[in-house]
């Protein structure tokens, strides 16, 4: 998609990220990650399930697919922290 004046906007796709903290001391690993990445963030929702002593957090993202893909991969590589993505069809 071609945003004006010589510059090229890259396509963006909507998703969710479903992210799961088991180890409370990787919380402020995965937020440093979500703040590196906030310009592509729609919004965030986080519950502590403290029966279960984890973590649970949602967040809305509006970006390439490749951001996405980076995204999630810096937070799966965090000790302690599963991720899925779902993207939006369109």
């Amino acid at each position: 998609m071609v945003a004006g004046k010589g510059m090229v906007r890259m396509e963006t796709r909507v998703a969710v990220i479903g992210i799961i903290v088991e180890e409370q001391n990787s919380a402020e690993k995965v937020n440093a990650v979500l703040h590196d990445h906030s310009r592509a963030i729609i919004g965030r929702m986080g519950i502590p399930y403290r029966e279960r002593n984890i973590s649970i957090i949602s967040v809305a993202v509006d970006a390439t697919q490749d951001d996405i893909s980076a995204l999630c991969g810096k937070l799966g590589r965090i000790s302690g922290v599963s991720v899925k993505a779902a993207y939006a069809k369109n």
